[in-house]
Order: C-alpha cells, then sequence, then structure tokens
C-alpha cells in the first residue's frame, strides 16, 4: 500500500496568536494527516520596508499594508515553536517549519524536524540552498514559479552539498492564492519524474479537495495544503484554505486512494477468484449427448458457470467422443481429466 504524507500547512494562518495555532494543531490532527506545518521567518530578515504585498495579500486582507507590516503580526517566537512541538506530541502529529532564511535553517536543525521544507521562493537562494544541502535530513522542494532550468540547478547545489538524491521530493506546485484550476498542470507531476528521478508530490493552493486527490492518483508522494479554523478570517492565505470538516474528508479520501493504488503487480484476489467461478463459462451440453456420440457445435455450447472446461479449449474438445451422458446443461467432462 501507498502512503502519501500528508502535511497540513497551517502556515501563518495563525494570525500571530500561539492559542490559534495550538487549535490548528488538534484540528490536524483530527483530519488524521502526518504533519501539521508552520512558517519559520523574522519580517526584518525576510523583506525589505518598501516590499509591497503580493495581490493574492491584498486581496485577502482587510486592511491595505506593506508586506513587513503585515508580516510582522504573523511572526512566531522561537520560544512558541517549543510550546507547538510539545502540543503535536501531545496530539501524534508530526511538526514541520519552511524556513524562510538562513537562520532559521539553523534553529530548526536544532530542533530535530523530520524534513526540511523548501519554500518555492527560496528556490532561487544559492547560500539558503547551500544551508539546506547540510540539513542532514529529507528534504522538500517547493517548485512554483520555477522552470525545469531553475529547479535542476536548485537540485545541483543540494547534491553538492551533500544531500543525496534519495532524500530530495519535489513538489509540483502554482504559487497563487487560490490557484485557477486551469493552471495546475497535475501533469507536470510526471515529467518532474521523469527528467530528475526523485519522489515528486503536490503543493495544492487550488480551491476544494479534488485537485490533490487526483494528484495522489497520479502518482504524488507527498500532498501538502492549507487549511484554516474559518476562511473568513482576515489574513493572506485563509480565502485560499481548506476549512476543518473539508481537511478531515481530503484525507480520508486521500487514505482511500492510498488503498486502491495497490503494488502495480496483477495478482488475482481470492475473491475474484470466487467470482471467477460464478461469472465465467464453461462447455455445457445443449442438447442430450450419449455415450459414444461426438462432441459437435449442434451439441456443445457455452455458458456459466465456469468450474468446467475452458471455452478457450472448445477446438481440442470438439470432435472427440463422450465417454459418459450428459443431460442438457450438463457441464462436459473429459475422461482423461
Amino acid at each position: 500500500m501507498n502512503n502519501t504524507i500528508v502535511i497540513a500547512e497551517a502556515g501563518v494562518n495563525h494570525n500571530g496568536d500561539i492559542s490559534l495555532a495550538k487549535k490548528l494543531i488538534k484540528v490536524a490532527a483530527d483530519s488524521g494527516a502526518n504533519y501539521v506545518k508552520f512558517q519559520s521567518f523574522v519580517a526584518d530578515k525576510l523583506v525589505t520596508k518598501f516590499s509591497d504585498c503580493a495581490s493574492y495579500q491584498n486581496r485577502n486582507n482587510l486592511v491595505s499594508q506593506t508586506q513587513l507590516d503585515m508580516l510582522r503580526k504573523l511572526e512566531l517566537k522561537e520560544d512558541d515553536y517549543y510550546t507547538l512541538i510539545k502540543e503535536c506530541a501531545n496530539h501524534d502529529i508530526g511538526f514541520l517549519s519552511s524556513p524562510f532564511d538562513i537562520d532559521a535553517i539553523k534553529f530548526l536543525k536544532r530542533l530535530n524536524i523530520d524534513y526540511l521544507k523548501i519554500p518555492s521562493g527560496e528556490i532561487t537562494n544559492l547560500p539558503y540552498l547551500e544551508r539546506a544541502a547540510s540539513f542532514a535530513k529529507p528534504i522538500i522542494l517547493s517548485t512554483g514559479m520555477s522552470t525545469l532550468t531553475e529547479i535542476e540547478a536548485a537540485l545541483n547545489i543540494l547534491y553538492k552539498g551533500g544531500c543525496k538524491k534519495n532524500n530530495v521530493n519535489l513538489l509540483h506546485c502554482i504559487s497563487e492564492y487560490p490557484a485557477p484550476k486551469e493552471i495546475v498542470n497535475l501533469n507536470f507531476i510526471t515529467t518532474l519524474k521523469k527528467n530528475f528521478g526523485v519522489n515528486v508530490g503536490y503543493s495544492d493552493h487550488t480551491m476544494g479537495i479534488e485537485i490533490p486527490i487526483a494528484a495522489v492518483a497520479l502518482g504524488a508522494n507527498i500532498i501538502e495544503k492549507h487549511f484554516t479554523l474559518d476562511r473568513g478570517m482576515e489574513g493572506p492565505d485563509h480565502k485560499a484554505s481548506l476549512e476543518p470538516i473539508e481537511l478531515k474528508e481530503m484525507v480520508k479520501s486521500i487514505r482511500s486512494i492510498d488503498l486502491a493504488l495497490g503494488s502495480g503487480v496483477k495478482d488475482i484476489s481470492l475473491i475474484e477468484k470466487e467470482n471467477a467461478k460464478i461469472v465465467r463459462k464453461s462447455l455445457v451440453a445443449i442438447n442430450e449427448i450419449k455415450i459414444g456420440d461426438l462432441f459437435t457445435e449442434e451439441n456443445v455450447g457455452i455458458k456459466r458457470p465456469g468450474t468446467g472446461i475452458s471455452p478457450m479449449r472448445l477446438e481440442e474438445v470438439l470432435g472427440q467422443k463422450a465417454t459418459k451422458s450428459f443431460g442438457i446443461d450438463q457441464i462436459i467432462e473429459l475422461d482423461y481429466e
């Protein structure tokens, strides 16, 4: 059975409130997700005071502000992470966070988290990638806004820095919130696999749950999806996030796909073998056959059940002599079987 890793992306949907962050952890755990993920940054290190908000951030915020002003309200303090990790342990869900600068990478390494998740915006950040390569844990690299050439360059930096190929997971991603379905291009998951030979997942920013479910069916090994307590809350990401019931339904559907995908090896199940006896067909007498009669197209037909001689052997049977009598609808038998 496949085991898709589901990352419930809390991101900054805690609005800078640690009590809200705890509630998000519980929602993620209740959904059955493997991890809940936050974001690690210091606003003054991340953007200049002149940085504008992205268009989706302006749409999703009620108050016009610079990106710096917005992000300052969404920071988590270092002590908060220890509180959140403890809360995750209490709810039996893994903790992750995306670092947005080198200091954040160093801090998360000290926290000994399972994966380093590199956000799409850092894929062209050479010093950042060089530091990430030494993280000594599996890396998840989002590829939003990136060309194949840029993705290849980032991977080469990671490999050169000591990151092993089998420890890299790429995430196909469209960096728009919400992302229109017509630009999602899920088949790019296959392209990434063919081009780079690594595990490939999908970070989804569309509305609803059907697109990430489809991504799993296409072979995504990781699904990342934003969620919130309430899409009506103020903040840059709430409106493109799932609410708790939707998150739970998405995870449930992904687990069903995991079960259904199987191994790719055709193995006839016991129940199918039993059903084959009922729905397949055998050679039967369609007219009375006496001892010594020849089996012919006039007295041999094909009907259910499939417990006798297979119709695939019809030519072998026709022309042989019957060694016993058969009434109508009796299954044909040969004396040497």
